[in-house]
Formats: C-alpha cells, structure tokens, sequence
C-alpha cells in the first residue's frame, strides 16, 4: 500500500511537471506573438505622428519604472541575474521574492509596455525569468523534494524559455549548463531536456517550424577568407566586452540616484534614446529582429549609424530599470555591425561576416561562446558555418575578457543575493 501512494505521489509530481512546461511553453508563444504586435503597433503610432510619437519613450519608461518599483519589485531587468541568484541562494522564502507567478506576470506585462514604448530591449532574457519562475512556483505549490527545487526545476524553466524564444533546444540546455549553472549536473540533466522538449513542441505546434532569422547559406573561402574570423572576433568582443563593461558600471553609478529618483532616471534615459534616434536617423527602438532579419536574409546594409546607435539605445534602455532583455537587440547591433564592415571585403560573402559579426558581438556581451555559436547557428540554420562561428566566438570571449573580466549576468546577480538593499540593485 506504501509502495501505491509513493508511486502515485511520483506521478503527480511528474505530471505537474509536464503541466508547468507546456505552460511555459504557451507563455513563451503568447510573449512571442504579444511583443511582436506591441513593436508593430508603436512603429506604426511613430509613423502617422512623426516627432510627437517620440515622447511615449521617456513617458513609457517613466510609467513602467514606478509600476516596477511599487507592484513587481524583482522584475527588472532581463532577469537572468535573478534566476542565476535564485540557484545560489539556499532558503526557498528568498528564492519566492526572485521567481513567483507574481514577477512571472509583472515581467511579461511590463515588457511589453516596454515595447509599445520603443524602448531598444528584447523579450528573450525575460522569457528565461518567465519560465524559471513559472516551474519553481509550480515546484513549490506541490512541495517537490528539496533536490528538484535547488536547481533542476529553476534551470529547466530557463532552459525552457530559451529553447522556446529562439526555437533553439540545444541552445537552450546549453545555456543553462553554461551561463546558469557553470556546471554540468547528471541529476538534473533530465528534467532539463523533459522541459525543454515539452515547450519546445508546444511553440513548434503553435509557430510552426520555423528558424529566428530564416536560413543561410553563408561561406567563407578558403585560404584568406577565413582570416576574417579573428578580425571580426577582435572587433565584435571589443564592442561587446565595452558594452557590458558600462552597462554593469553605469547601474553602479546611477545606484544612489535610482534610489531616490527611479522614475526620474528612467525619464532621463528615454530622452536619451529618443535623442540617438533623431541624431542617428535610424530605427533603433524594439529588439531591431526585423533590421537584423532583413540584414542576414535580403542583404541591407544600414551603415554604420545603425550598429553605434543601437549599442547606445540598448545601453539607456537598460540603466533606465525597466524590465526587459539584451538578447536580441545585442544580435541586431552584431549584424549592423557586420553589415557595415562587409563593404570594406568585397570577394567575401556578406552574409557569412554578418553571421560572424553576430557571433562575436553578442558573445562579447554574455561571455557564453559556445552557447552564442549554438545559438547564432541554429538561428541561421547553416551548419556550414559551425566551424567558423565556433572558432569567432571563441576568440571574441578572449577580446571580450580583456575589456571587461566578468560575465556580466554572474556580476549582476550579486545585486539580488541576500543582504543586497534592492533600491540599488543593478538594472539588467
């Protein structure tokens, strides 16, 4: 009779489990669709209203700054930082002020308002956040043993989210064994997969089969061409490696400020956006997935201008507060950027320095070279390119670690370890 009632308690386990990835998974869609239609929507507002529209981006962010403040505190940012904080902190009552159906619903809310007020941010760190919050909550409703709550089911729900926000399953186990865990767990590699695999079919029954920016067929030539690969690994870790450098640097200046003027900061650094846009003349609010996408797929090249204002209207969308990820706009800045040095090399294929560029930018950011390779090369869907992406992203985590030593998910998620006053928490 014992032996029925404990089997019976692993299957309800389980199927709750299965239950909380397929929700995940739904989440991961309707985020996806929602943020897609809020971009369209204030492209479309800026279109018919000209330089009036501008003002939504100082107003929004204000608005989205006081509602996170006052209703989601622990919602800011992209939210990796939070879950990487939740799977090193040892109380479940600290891990509930991380990761709750609460910040779940505050996240996906107030980043899309980020969207509809053209802030330059992207909802892929945030569907991380999402669906770690979404399995520990469930996890902890039903009281799963204390093993499945330490690690396996916050590090599923983040893998879960990557997996199902790019349409991306190796990239998904790999950052979470890579960037949140920094370890590979037997235990736990399980739980990961079942998770990954159950929101990954749902958003493939709901998407289709799709690929994030379609499919490539990039290649280097042989012999000098592929002196290409450190160049532009110098070049994209340097500017990634810069960004994240500020970016951890400038929350830690603006700390004392936020405390006391949250809302003013983030009017603030909405003009600033605004003013890139109007000095730059270029598109630079949302996750730039369109600009990227008609970049790697139809050839555009934006000049130099767009790659510059980009990197800066990420930077202020971010030390405003606000929740929101650096995912995506960090691979549109990383295409502009191989777009705008693909000129200068003529006898090579455009789109493999883009791909490259891509490649070596955003793993100069997060510092996760495999994880960024996997991503960049499943997004394209160009196995041809594996060796090339692999070898820059390698060599962009070198130039990158010279600029600035730390990843910067693990340096900001010291901020949301215990004994951190919140008010000053870093912002991404």
């Amino acid at each position: 009779m014992q032996a029925l009632i404990h089997w019976a308690r692993d299957w309800r386990g389980h199927l709750v489990f299965w239950l909380g990835a397929v929700m995940v998974g739904l989440l991961s869609v309707f985020f996806a669709v929602t943020a897609s239609k809020a971009e369209h929507w204030h492209a479309h507002f800026l279109q018919e209203h000209g330089p009036l529209a501008m003002l939504i981006t100082p107003l929004g962010l204000m608005l989205i700054a006081f509602l996170t403040r006052r209703f989601f505190p622990g919602a800011q940012g992209s939210g990796i930082p939070q879950t990487i904080a939740a799977l090193n902190v040892q109380e479940n009552r600290l891990r509930r002020g991380l990761l709750s159906f609460r910040i779940a619903f505050g996240k996906i809310s107030l980043t899309l308002l980020g969207f509809l007020s053209g802030a330059s941010i992207g909802r892929e760190g945030p569907t991380v956040h999402v669906g770690a919050s979404v399995l520990f909550a469930v996890g902890d409703r039903v009281r799963f043993p204390h093993h499945y709550l330490d690690h396996a089911l916050i590090l599923a729900g983040g893998a879960a989210g990557i997996s199902a926000a790019f349409n991306t399953p190796i990239a998904g186990v790999l950052f979470a064994i890579e960037e949140m865990a920094r370890s590979f767990n037997e235990r736990t590699s399980g739980t990961i997969l079942v998770a990954v695999i159950l929101s990954g079919v749902v958003a493939l029954s709901l998407l289709g089969n799709y690929t994030y920016f379609g499919q490539t067929s990039a290649h280097l030539p042989p012999g000098w061409g592929w002196l290409m690969i450190p160049m532009l690994g110098m070049v994209g870790g340097v500017a990634g490696g810069l960004f994240s450098r500020l970016l951890v640097g400038g929350s830690r200046w603006l700390a004392p400020y936020t405390r006391q003027h949250a809302v003013w900061v983030a009017g603030v650094c909405g003009l600033g956006v605004v003013l890139v846009a109007w000095v730059s003349d270029s598109f630079i609010f949302g996750a730039g997935y369109e600009q990227a996408k008609a970049i790697v797929q139809e050839g555009t090249n934006p000049g130099w201008t767009y790659p510059v204002a980009k990197w800066l209207a990420t930077l202020f969308s971010y030390l405003s507060g606000i929740p929101g990820g650096i995912f995506a706009p960090s691979l549109s800045t990383g295409a502009g950027l191989g777009a705008a040095i693909a000129p200068w090399f003529p006898s090579v294929d455009a789109s493999a320095i883009v791909v490259l560029a891509m490649t070596a930018y955003f793993t100069g950011v997060v510092k996760t070279p495999i994880t960024a390779a996997v991503i960049v090369m499943e997004m394209v869907n160009d196995h041809a390119m594996l060796l090339p992406i692999m070898a820059t992203a390698i060599i962009a985590f070198g130039f990158s670690s010279l600029v600035f030593h730390d990843a910067i998910y693990q340096v900001l998620a010291e901020n949301f370890m215990p004994g951190e006053d919140p008010d000053t928490k870093d912002t991404a």
